[in-house]
């Protein structure tokens, strides 16, 4: 078993699941990185780039 995992916020998943999931499996979060997620969007001849979402990821530790 690793020491350290990461686990991602599934896309029907509250950050609290996620973080009951990790916890079951025996690991603590020590971090949380969050990016946005863009989508491509055409105007004439721009291209504006527009945020959809977010993705959470929360980097855990084996606890002992």
């Amino acid at each position: 078993m690793s020491k350290k995992q990461k686990f991602e916020v599934q896309e029907n998943e509250s950050i609290e699941a996620c973080l009951n999931r990790m916890k079951q499996q025996g690991y603590v979060p020590v971090r949380r990185t969050e990016k946005p997620i863009f989508q491509e969007v055409k105007k004439g001849n721009e291209t504006i780039y527009e945020p959809v979402g977010r993705q959470i990821v929360f980097e855990a530790q084996l606890l002992e």
